[in-house]
């Protein structure tokens, strides 16, 4: 089946309503979940990291993973991602009270979306004869540092900074895709759904819906790495800020996140 066929097929509301609960048992994490993730920690943010994911670097076994080619190594990262954003926002309305009703109607529709990102980016991958990363267990407090699930504030900054990341990590995969137009063209049709989550979510928060500089917003020092980078004027050999000053120009132009960053950021979130 078409993979764009696939993806039509998700963007349907009555799809969710047969599928299975993702509050599913959860499988061993994959050696890209434990060795790319510690391989790489962003400044500000490795002070977060277990030490017991650290200690199993030592251990990773070689999957395919490693085997992979660029275009499968993106769309596993991409999983990964959306395994995060997936289960982050079932276990947040799965919260009891913990978000207003007026603003459950947002994270109802963005749950949905990101359920069908995971359902289609597995799809593609085993449409490439690959098996797709297996969900990772999730500790969304990093080791004690949030609790997002009982102070609704700190819910809006992970998914923020979330977002953020998933904004940037699409941007960052684009040339390792662009070899399968079918799925370089869901890829960024996926890419500007989460640029939507990640204005509305920064909206309410009563952020701007853009980024100037490195400032990620009203947001703790430890999401810093999120926006590592963005502060940059220059694209191209042209100076943005010639114009309209550096604030105006970095906003113009967001920046992209490598691979290696984006796994380490979602590798803090990982048992």
């Amino acid at each position: 089946m078409n993979l764009l066929k696939i993806l039509d097929k998700l963007s349907d509301d009555q799809f969710f309503t047969n599928m299975t609960s993702r509050s599913g048992s959860l499988t061993e994490i994959s050696n890209f979940g434990k060795k790319a993730a510690i391989a790489s920690i962003p400044l500000g943010l490795g002070s977060f990291m277990a030490t017991s994911a650290k200690a199993e670097t030592t251990n990773a076994s070689t999957s395919s993973f490693a085997l992979a080619t660029p275009l499968i190594d993106a769309l596993q990262l991409a999983l990964t991602l959306e395994y995060l954003e997936d289960e982050y926002y079932a276990t947040g309305l799965a919260a009891g009270s913990l978000i207003p009703v007026a603003d459950k109607v947002v994270f109802t529709q963005i749950g949905k979306h990101e359920t069908a990102h995971v359902a289609f980016l597995k799809a593609a991958i085993t449409s490439l004869g690959t098996t797709p990363v297996a969900k990772p267990t999730f500790d969304f407090t990093a080791g004690g540092n949030f609790q997002p699930f009982t102070d609704y504030q700190q819910f809006l900054v992970l998914a923020q900074a979330f977002e953020d990341t998933g904004v940037r990590a699409y941007k960052g995969q684009a040339g390792n895709v662009a070899s399968n137009k079918a799925i370089l063209q869901a890829a960024l049709q996926i890419h500007s759904v989460e640029a939507r989550h990640a204005s509305q979510v920064r909206r309410m928060r009563m952020n701007k819906g853009w980024i100037e500089l490195s400032n990620g917003g009203n947001m703790p020092a430890a999401t810093d790495a999120v926006y590592a980078g963005e502060g940059n004027t220059n694209q191209a050999g042209f100076n943005t800020a010639a114009l309209f000053g550096a604030a105006a120009g970095s906003a113009a132009y967001d920046e992209v996140l490598s691979g290696t960053d984006a796994a380490a950021i979602a590798g803090l979130f990982i048992v």
